[in-house]
C-alpha cells in the first residue's frame, strides 16, 4: 500500500466497530514490562561495556573488529528499545507501576539524560484539536518543506548528545539559582520534540518537584562520569567518553529514521479531522523480526497507538490483527499499513521534492535559505 491521499479514502471509519474488536486488550501486564525492560536494559549495559573492554581483551585477534561491530549493534538496539518504555510511561495507568517508572528511570533515563519529565507533553500529540497545529511538539509539516529539512533533521544526531549534556550540566544549575530563568528553560529547553518552536505549559509545583529531582541525578551522573573518566585518570580524553557518544548518535540517529516513518507529515499546521489523523499516521506489521528492531515497544504500531493510545504495547500487534480482520475492507484503517520502512521514506522525500517544485521560484529561494532546523531533541 503506498501513501494514500487523505482525500480519497473509500469507506468510513467506525470508532465503536474498532473498539468493540479490541476492548478486551487494554490492560497492561506488569510482567511483560518488568522482563522486557529488564532484560533490555541490562544486556545492553553489558554490551557496551564490551565495546570498552573487547580491545583490552584481545587486542590483535583477527576477531576483534567483528566483535566489535556485533556488540555495536547489539548494544543501538538493546539501547532503543530500553528507551523507548518512555513513550509507555506516558500512557501506563499511575497507579500499578510506580516502581517501574522509577527503576526505568534510574537504570535508563538518568543514564541517557533521558529522563522521563522530558516526555510528559507527549499526551498534546494524541489531542485531537492539537495535532499536527503549534500546540503539538512532536509534528512538522515535512511533506511541505523542502527535502535538505529532512537531511537536517537525520543530521542533528550528531550534536544531539552534546546538548543533552549541555542541557543538564550548564543549564540545570542555572535554572537553580537564576530567578525566572526556571520558566525561561522550561518552555524552550525541557521537551522531548519534533518541532523547535514548540513551548511547553505545564510547569504545575508537582511537575517542578519532579523536575528538580530527576536534573540533580542527571546532574550527579554527568559530574560522575566526567570525573571518573578523565580527572581520576589524569587523561584529556577518555575513550569511554568516545564510545558513549558514538552509541549515542547512532541510537538517536536511528530514532529520527523511525520518527520519520511514523507518520506522512501531510498536515499544514491546521486542524485536522480524526480520519485524517488516522491515514497520517503509519502501520508496519510486516517483517516484525527487521521492524521490530528499529521500532520497538509498540512504535511500529504508530497508527493503532493513536486510534488507542493507552493500548499496551505488548497487546498491539493481536489488535492490529483483529482490526484488519474484523473491519470492512474499505476501511480506512487499512490506509495506515505500509509495507517497509524504506517505502515511506522514499515517498516522504517524493512529496518533500514535490513541494519544492510546486513553489513560486522565490518561495523555493526563501525556504532554501530558511529550512535548516534547529538542533533539538527528537520524540519516540
Amino acid at each position: 500500500m503506498g501513501s494514500p491521499d487523505i482525500t480519497q479514502q473509500r469507506g468510513k471509519f467506525s470508532f465503536a466497530d474498532a473498539r468493540t474488536l479490541v476492548g478486551d486488550l487494554q490492560k497492561p501486564d506488569p510482567r511483560i514490562y518488568w522482563a522486557d525492560f529488564l532484560t533490555s536494559i541490562i544486556t545492553g549495559h553489558l554490551a557496551f561495556h564490551a565495546l570498552y573492554f573487547l580491545p583490552k581483551w584481545i587486542p590483535d585477534s583477527p576477531l576483534l573488529w567483528p566483535a566489535m561491530t556485533l556488540a555495536f549493534i547489539a548494544c543501538v538496539v538493546l539501547y532503543m528499545r530500553s528507551v523507548m518504555f518512555i513513550h509507555e510511561l506516558v500512557h501506563l495507568p499511575k497507579d500499578g507501576f510506580r516502581a517501574f517508572r522509577f527503576v526505568w528511570n534510574m537504570m535508563c533515563g538518568i543514564f541517557f539524560l533521558a529522563p522521563s519529565f522530558l516526555y510528559y507533553p507527549h499526551v498534546d500529540h494524541h489531542r485531537r484539536k492539537h495535532y499536527g497545529t503549534e500546540h503539538d511538539g512532536e509534528y512538522l509539516s515535512l511533506s511541505h518543506y523542502g527535502p535538505w529539512v529532512i537531511v537536517g533533521f537525520i543530521l542533528q544526531a550528531l550534536v544531539i548528545p552534546l546538548l543533552g549534556v549541555a542541557r543538564f550540566l550548564i543549564v540545570s544549575p542555572i535554572c537553580w539559582v537564576v530567578p525566572g530563568a526556571r520558566e525561561f528553560f522550561h518552555r524552550h529547553a525541557s521537551t522531548m520534540v519534533v518541532d523547535p518552536s514548540y513551548r511547553r505549559t505545564d510547569l504545575t509545583p508537582r511537575v517542578r518537584r519532579i523536575i528538580l529531582l530527576q536534573e540533580a541525578l542527571c546532574f550527579a551522573w554527568i559530574i560522575w562520569f566526567l570525573v571518573r573518566g578523565g580527572i581520576m585518570r589524569g587523561e584529556w580524553i577518555d575513550p569511554f567518553w568516545l564510545i558513549a557518544y558514538c552509541v549515542g548518535v547512532a541510537l538517536v540517529m536511528l530514532n529520527e529514521i523511525r520518527t520519520l516513518g511514523a507518520h506522512r507529515w501531510t498536515g499544514t499546521g491546521q486542524p485536522m479531522s480524526f480520519e485524517e489523523q488516522l491515514l497520517d499516521s503509519v502501520n508496519y506489521p510486516h517483517a516484525p523480526w527487521l521492524s521490530e528492531l528499529w521500532g520497538p515497544v509498540g512504535t511500529r504500531y504508530h497508527a493503532l497507538h493513536h486510534l488507542f493510545p493507552s493500548l499496551p504495547y505488548h497487546n498491539l500487534g493481536r489488535a492490529h490483527r483483529r482490526l484488519v480482520a474484523g473491519l470492512p475492507a474499505d476501511s480506512p484503517y487499512r490506509f495506515t499499513i505500509a509495507p517497509s520502512l524504506t517505502s515511506e521514506l522514499v515517498a516522504l522525500w517524493k512529496r518533500s521534492l514535490a513541494s519544492v517544485s510546486r513553489r513560486p521560484r522565490s518561495d523555493s529561494q526563501a525556504a532554501t535559505a530558511g529550512d535548516a532546523l534547529p538542533s533539538h531533541t527528537v520524540a519516540p
